[in-house]
């Protein structure tokens, strides 16, 4: 009995192999999010306590839903905290008692702009005074309302960065495109947030033309990937090689007529020399709602390869 080999190309995009590693993490691109950032300059903070207040600041994002992967690291939730009293109780046992005050800030980590800032005051009780602190930092309240309008004031000024470099943001874009950084484009389009929706609707135009140019170049490059691959092995193995090559060509692009042509050669080989039968089934072209889904999983896969071991933000000035 024949063998049938079928190379089956589903409606996925150019970048469906990224996507199982990419899921949800996409979902935060073309929204507000920021990343909870704890600086090294925070004065006789316990080290045990960093970690706590890092969950602090990640709760409180998550709670007010501008919380994310960071795969847009640009903008930031930070703290600078400073001990306003501390007593020992007259308890039995002794404990040690903190007063803490806690500025919370978000701005632009990457040019230092600090957007919004507010303070609270925690106290916390504790064996010694490192315990002390640690449970202070745990009475930070979310739903604190000068805690809320901070971050409401802060999702306001991000709205206004981009809707006053929106053209600017595209510009960089599609400059980035000129010089074949597709990838790095899409990343940069696809951080504009919904809630910015003129720019966004903007970015999501100008997303098309760059991903065309994007597909067309890969088609090149895959096309005579697999042509290498049939040349130095024209039997029923080179086609399946070459064939897995040639699935990962978008059919939008501008050779596709090639790719079709190619596999009419393949396919005529192998029928008259292999006893085995060769199929491909083609793919179909994608709506421009999946272009732009692909592009984001673009973006996501190139946010990911590009995440450094840690960030250092600039936050001089900011108290």
């Amino acid at each position: 009995m024949k063998k049938l080999l079928i190379f089956f190309i589903a409606l996925s995009s150019v970048f469906g192999t990224y996507a199982q590693n990419t899921q949800g993490k996409s979902d935060d691109l073309g929204r507000i999010t920021l990343a909870a950032y704890v600086p090294e300059q925070i004065e006789k903070m316990p080290e045990s306590a960093r970690s706590i207040l890092s969950n602090k600041l990640n709760q409180l994002i998550s709670q007010n839903g501008i919380g994310g992967s960071t795969l847009n690291e640009r903008f930031i939730i930070t703290a600078n905290i400073g001990v306003m009293s501390k007593d020992i109780t007259g308890t039995a046992p002794t404990m040690m008692a903190l007063s803490l005050d806690v500025t919370l800030y978000v701005g632009d980590g990457i040019e230092g702009t600090k957007f919004a800032s507010t303070t609270i005051s925690v106290k916390g009780v504790g064996e010694n005074e490192t315990k002390a602190y640690i449970s202070a930092l745990k009475n930070i309240n979310g739903n604190n309302t000068s805690i809320q309008a901070f971050l409401e004031s802060g999702k306001a000024r991000i709205l206004k960065y981009y809707n006053t470099r929106c053209d600017f943001i595209i510009s960089d874009a599609q400059s980035l495109a000129a010089q074949g950084r597709y990838e790095e484009a899409f990343y940069k389009l696809s951080g504009i947030p919904e809630a910015s929706s003129a720019c966004y609707s903007k970015a999501r135009a100008a997303i098309i033309p760059i991903y065309k140019k994007h597909i067309d170049k890969m088609c090149q490059v895959r096309l005579m990937e697999a042509k290498t691959a049939w040349a130095a092995s024209q039997n029923y193995e080179g086609a399946t090689k070459a064939g897995d090559i040639l699935s990962q060509i978008d059919p939008n692009s501008s050779c596709y007529q090639d790719v079709k042509t190619f596999v009419g050669q393949i396919s005529k080989s192998i029928k008259e020399n292999d006893t085995r039968e060769w199929n491909f089934i083609f793919k179909q072209q994608q709506a421009d709602a999946d272009v732009l889904k692909s592009a984001y999983t673009a973006a996501a896969a190139y946010a990911n390869a590009q995440q450094p071991a840690a960030v250092i933000y600039n936050v001089k000035g900011w108290w």
